[in-house]
Parts: C-alpha cells; sequence; structure tokens
C-alpha cells in the first residue's frame, strides 16, 4: 500500500461526556447515582474504551506517521489520498466518518464486543494486528459500501452512508414537488427517506413493515440503487400519494422541489445538526453518489 501516514479516529466516552458538562467526577457520579443509574457502568465502559484505543494505537510501528483526531473534528479534517483511516469505536462513529472521506482504505475496530454489535466492524482489538498487516501489504479484501446523495441546484452536496431525511425540523408537514422519471405529483408528507443497502436493515425496513409496502429489504451494501419511502403522504385536492416508494438510480434519479417556506432540511444518518437548508425554491436530486467507502474486511 502507497502510504501517507495512519489516521485514528477516536471518540469521546459518555463518562467523559458528562464531565464536560459537569466538570467534575463527583457532581458527574452525584448527578448520576441521583438519576439512579450507576456510575460504575459509565466508569467500566471508559476504561473499556481507552485501553482498546491504546492497544490499538500502540500497535501501529513508530516509523509511521500517526495522527489522532476527535469525532468533533471531523468536519474541519483534511483527510489525504494516501492515508489509512483506523476508526475505533461504534457503528455509529465509522458512519460519521464515511460522509468525510474519499477512496482512502478504512479498518473500522470494535473495541468492546459486549457493548458493541459491530455489524460494520472489519475486526475486533484481537484481531486488529492481522488485519492492519493484511492491509499495509494489499492483501486485504475492500467491501465497497454505496452511499446516498442529494444535490441541490446552488451546487450543495450531502451524503450519507445510512439514509437521508428531507423533510420538515419541525413535526408539521413538509410540502414539495416529487417527480421521478415521467411521473410527478405534489405532496404533503412527513418526509421523504432515502436508504443505502448499508442502511436498509434500520429505518427502511421499519417504513417497509409498517407501511406494507412492496420494498425488498434490506439489500446488499455495495447495491448500485438506493430506496425511497415516503412517510405519511397525505392525499388531497392539490396533493397525491401515488410516488410513495420504489428505486433511485443513476439513470433514474429523484428529484425534489421545496414548497416549504421555511425549516425545510436534509441531513444524512440521523445527524439533525449536519443539514442542508431546503426551502421554496430549491430543488434536490437524489441518487446513489460516486463516492464510495472502502471498508476493509
Amino acid at each position: 500500500m502507497n502510504l501517507d501516514k495512519i489516521v485514528f479516529v477516536k471518540r469521546n466516552t459518555e463518562l467523559e461526556e458528562l464531565l464536560i458538562r459537569h466538570s467534575t467526577t463527583s457532581q458527574a457520579r452525584f448527578y448520576l447515582e441521583k438519576a439512579g443509574h450507576s456510575f460504575d457502568s459509565y466508569s467500566t465502559a471508559h476504561h473499556s474504551y481507552k485501553k482498546a484505543l491504546k492497544r490499538t494505537i500502540d500497535y501501529v510501528p513508530g516509523n509511521l506517521r500517526k495522527q489522532i483526531i476527535d469525532k468533533s473534528q471531523l468536519s474541519t479534517f483534511q483527510f489525504g489520498n494516501k492515508d489509512l483511516i483506523i476508526v475505533i469505536g461504534d457503528d455509529g462513529l465509522f458512519v460519521n466518518v464515511a460522509k468525510y472521506i474519499g477512496q482512502q482504505p478504512v479498518i473500522s475496530v470494535n473495541p468492546d464486543e459486549e457493548r458493541f454489535d459491530g455489524v460494520l466492524a472489519s475486526c475486533t482489538v484481537n484481531s486488529f494486528p492481522q488485519i492492519f498487516n493484511n492491509t499495509i501489504e494489499g492483501k486485504s479484501q475492500l467491501q465497497h459500501l454505496t452511499m446516498a446523495e442529494a444535490k441541490l441546484d446552488d451546487g450543495q452536496i450531502i451524503r450519507a452512508l445510512n439514509d437521508l431525511f428531507i423533510g420538515r425540523k419541525t413535526h408539521v408537514s413538509a410540502r414539495y414537488e416529487i417527480s421521478q422519471g415521467n411521473k410527478q405529483e405534489k405532496q404533503s408528507s412527513s418526509g421523504i427517506i432515502v436508504s443505502t443497502g448499508t442502511g436498509s436493515t434500520g429505518w427502511m425496513t421499519s417504513l417497509a413493515t409498517t407501511s406494507r409496502t412492496n420494498l425488498n429489504v434490506p439489500f446488499t451494501k455495495d447495491s448500485d440503487y438506493l430506496l425511497f419511502a415516503v412517510r405519511e403522504p397525505f392525499p388531497s385536492r392539490i396533493t397525491g400519494t401515488t410516488i410513495t416508494y420504489g428505486k433511485v438510480g443513476k439513470n433514474l434519479p429523484l428529484v425534489i422541489k421545496s414548497n416549504m417556506p421555511e425549516d425545510g432540511v436534509i441531513f444524512g444518518d440521523g445527524v439533525e445538526k449536519d443539514y442542508l437548508e431546503f426551502n421554496s425554491g430549491r430543488t434536490a436530486t437524489i441518487q446513489p453518489s460516486q463516492n464510495k467507502v472502502y471498508l476493509v474486511r
């Protein structure tokens, strides 16, 4: 592998997040125990993660360039094209990293098998040395994960590894015009979900089950298409319910024109703070992204 540096991505533990809010360990303990929670469980999880983080970082030889960044730095950090990215955390951290990288290979390390499912993990801490060595030697297998992409008519783009939400910040109805191929209609709904194969085991499967659509979920993570579903479409004199679910492909994008005067948003992977404004006058084109995530397996 033609390598420039190793970039480790970590996150704060729940205990560290509490200490940010409460300043001291004693205050954090008081807050938790007053609410009927065990401080020891937070402490145990914290030390388990820190131990796994240190073991993973320490294994990488000292002659290789290393850089450690926190989840909070992702939106401003510039990953190099020749970086090897090592994510130490749960699946959610890996999903957060995915939207900020290009074609760099990613090793996702599950630091705590008792607490994290590790569905998207490349390895555990114990098996990391084997996976790391194989990757450096160019012997590792890469799984190409498809991402969803929303591009506005002003050039702004947002991508997601699991799913995109198009709708309103609040719980009031989202209004828009939806079109695909030669079909189009105005709609009023609770929003639109667009899912990748990676995310299809979650929100999309739930929608398919409760709305009794004919969506074939879950589907494979490297599929060259996405699936969309409209949440609770409302029929009226000017709004329809005929375009409610289906496939989205490179040659069959989903085009949505916002009719929302305010609070219209598009966000990915459940991160509501990271969104594109999608108010009246804006048009979004949804399709599979050319960017894929290269997960080491």
